[in-house]
């Protein structure tokens, strides 16, 4: 009865997510291959307010994998970039995207989506803003200073270029971490960490279409496939007295999201399944919040890439930022369902039988989910066939 209750929860989850998901990738690719990389670049190189504010509002749509924020907050870093910038480029990107707000819709309604994506706003702006203003990078003018002494000698040398123009004594470090960058990534057009300075040729529908279905979909299929698991064991397998504890106590219950969210490696969409079980299995609306705002956020990977790249204080007003910013906007959440008499469970959009649309959108789904969950196997075997060691 429990497997079968487990299954049922699996496909209603499934109905509800895989519809919006698809055109959410679908959107995703289009607007990857209508957006050029350079644009990113191009407005986030200011050291104040107005940097933060774009690059947290271009960071909130932006179709960039989980593996993908990295290297290209990387590349915006070394372009200039504001240390604020930058960060809350890190933190906006990685919450919301274009198939994470089309599946949070198709889920939870209209009321959480725009929460959401406004308070994620607000606390990568926080983030951004507090680590102008406690953590400005004091390299900074000594590279504007060398950036202008080289202009003023490009004058006098017409064949020098724009990528030429570096800080004194950087050359072997960007080369270093290019070299990093491309062994960590790989080179391929279909790498979700291909490089952000790539220039955007004509619009190509099939690129779009490779990078959304092939790329994305690729990098999330693992954890959107956990994520799908775990919410449906979450649901149907936390005791109903633990229920009941968690949603007496609300601190309680934010401070176990807290510590399970920070490390934990889950991305947007694939953290929706599993807020989606703990709402209805008695946990609060704003704890379930906290997991949605910090999960996606947060992970050891991320943490180490910040510190190494801006800094301890960068790396605690991150940390900070998220933790606390998640919390309040948690208790927000549940002051607004308390204060309108709403049952945030009844808002959850969940049905064992779906329309023809949902049921096709579904199996496309599990399909392709499937299907990069067991290419890498293949992949390997076909590669130590001829002999090779692969022992």
């Amino acid at each position: 009865m429990e497997v079968t209750h487990f299954l049922e929860t699996l496909w209603s989850l499934s109905l509800a997510m895989a519809p919006y998901i698809l055109f959410g990738l679908f959107f995703a690719g289009l607007l990857h291959e209508l957006v050029p990389d350079s644009i990113v670049t191009k407005h986030l190189g200011k050291d104040n307010v107005t940097s933060v504010v774009k690059s947290t509002i271009f960071g909130i749509p932006l179709p960039v994998c989980s593996c993908g924020v990295i290297p290209l907050a990387t590349s915006i870093k070394k372009s200039g970039a504001s240390k604020g910038a930058t960060l809350s480029f890190l933190i906006s990107t990685p919450i919301t995207g274009v198939d994470s707000i089309m599946a949070t819709y198709g889920i939870f309604g209209w009321i959480f989506t725009v929460y959401r994506a406004i308070t994620s706003m607000i606390i990568a702006m926080v983030a951004g803003i507090l680590t102008n203003i406690f953590d400005k990078d004091t390299s900074t003018g000594s590279v504007t200073e060398n950036q202008n002494t080289i202009k003023v000698d490009m004058e006098s040398t017409p064949t020098m270029t724009f990528s030429t123009l570096k800080p004194v004594g950087a050359d072997s470090i960007s080369a270093l971490d290019t070299q990093k960058e491309e062994e960590s990534c790989g080179t391929g057009e279909g790498s979700c960490c291909a490089s952000s300075s790539e220039e955007k040729k004509a619009f190509s529908f099939l690129r779009a279409m490779q990078y959304a279905f092939t790329t994305l979909l690729g990098d999330i299929a693992k954890p959107l496939f956990w994520g799908l698991i775990i919410g449906a064991l979450i649901t149907v397998a936390i005791p109903e007295n633990l229920a009941e504890l968690l949603s007496d106590n609300s601190w309680l219950s934010y401070l176990l999201v807290i510590i399970i969210a920070v490390p934990m490696y889950v991305c947007a969409t694939a953290s929706l399944p599993i807020a989606a079980g703990l709402m209805l299995s008695g946990v609060s609306a704003g704890a379930a919040f906290v997991f949605l705002s910090a999960g996606p956020a947060t992970n050891t990977v991320t943490i180490g890439v910040v510190k190494k790249m801006l800094g301890t204080k960068s790396l605690v007003i991150y940390l900070g930022s998220i933790v606390i910013g998640s919390i309040v906007f948690g208790l927000g959440l549940d002051y607004i369902f308390d204060a309108s008499a709403i049952d945030p469970a009844s808002l959850i959009h969940m049905d064992e039988e779906g329309g023809i649309i949902a049921t096709v959108s579904s199996v496309v789904l599990w399909g392709l989910v499937l299907y990069y969950m067991i290419k890498p196997y293949f992949e390997k075997k076909d590669s130590c066939s001829g002999g090779s060691c692969c022992s």
